[in-house]
């Protein structure tokens, strides 16, 4: 049977925690007489956390020092981790388990590739740690998406030639990350946003186990 290595994100694509960023992000804009829309949280993803306090305070107009500066961010990573202590598997976007479990029975390998620096502790909230053959998240890395570095390290780990792997992604950078890599690019979300990517799904929901044979196939 042929090998390939597939690859997850995490965020958008296994778990939602954009909504737990998007009140921790919010509480502190409003902690410093900023407000804070859903769009401009969608600005901030996939952006690191000190260059998403430098877009809320431009936005606000404001100016900080450094002390605060950096009091607002542990401030806001404390409040996120307080929001993602609570999830459970009831957490996990429509299907997921699904796909993860069929791969698992066609033995093909998987791994994680998130920014996320708190993907293992999410992973084991909502019990999935132990689907996941290999695990590559924001403390294995040096460069952020789009560069392919994540996705790289990930395909090593999983002893899989870059050309055979396949990743899931919910961002613009994350699926021009596996495009740099060489990797096969699914794009989970609207398909006008991830165009980019060969081929795009609204969610886990519309893919089949066809699907999942036809890659293991290519």
């Amino acid at each position: 049977m042929n090998k390939k290595g597939f690859i997850f994100d995490l965020d958008g694509v296994i778990v939602d925690t954009a909504k737990y960023h998007f009140l921790a992000w919010q509480k502190l804009a409003k902690s410093i007489g900023i407000d804070f829309s859903h769009e401009q949280n969608e600005q901030l993803k996939g952006v690191s956390r000190v260059k998403s306090l430098e877009k809320i305070l431009a936005w606000g107009n404001k100016t900080i020092s450094e002390d605060k500066f950096n009091a607002l961010m542990a401030s806001k990573n404390d409040d996120y981790l307080s929001f993602i202590a609570k999830m459970n598997h009831e957490e996990i976007l429509p299907d997921v388990p699904k796909v993860l479990n069929y791969l698992k029975t066609q033995n093909q390998p998987i791994s994680l590739g998130s920014a996320s620096k708190n993907a293992r502790q999410i992973l084991e909230k909502v019990d999935l740690l132990n689907q996941f053959d290999a695990i590559v998240d924001g403390n294995d890395v040096s460069k952020a998406k789009p560069d392919p570095e994540v996705f790289l390290i990930a395909a090593k780990l999983l002893n899989v030639n870059p050309k055979d792997c396949i990743v899931f992604e919910d961002s613009v950078a994350g699926v021009q990350a596996a495009n740099t890599a060489n990797m096969i690019s699914i794009g989970i979300g609207e398909e006008n946003v991830l165009h980019e990517a060969d081929y795009v799904f609204s969610n886990f929901t519309e893919i089949d186990t066809a699907f999942i044979d036809k890659l293991i196939k290519r």
